[in-house]
């Protein structure tokens, strides 16, 4: 089965700000924030269950992957046929996003 992708609004709007820091801020790699959301997203959608699972009182399923280079972590979940993107969250915030 083929899971078509699905950005929550609150990830996309995470996706904007984080991309529009990264851009302003690490001149060297400015497109390392997208680049890396890119090949997450395709690995997850070809594995999805390659990530961490997370408790989640509100979302079952929910898992996280790590993005080393950039420090964020990919929420998602499957629902049916979607691969849903829940949140795109900073490792070093101390607490999980809400979804």
């Amino acid at each position: 089965m083929d899971l078509k992708l699905r950005i929550g609004l609150r990830a996309s709007a995470q996706i904007e700000k984080a991309d529009r820091w990264w851009r302003e801020n690490r001149p060297a790699a400015p497109g390392a924030l997208r680049e890396d959301l890119h090949a997450a997203f395709d690995a997850i959608l070809s594995q999805p269950g390659l990530g961490t699972r997370v408790e989640s009182k509100r979302v079952a399923g929910v898992r996280r992957l790590h993005l080393g280079r950039i420090r964020y972590y990919v929420y998602y979940h499957v629902c049916g046929e979607e691969l849903i993107v829940l949140s795109v969250w900073h490792s070093s915030r101390g607490s999980l996003p809400s979804f």
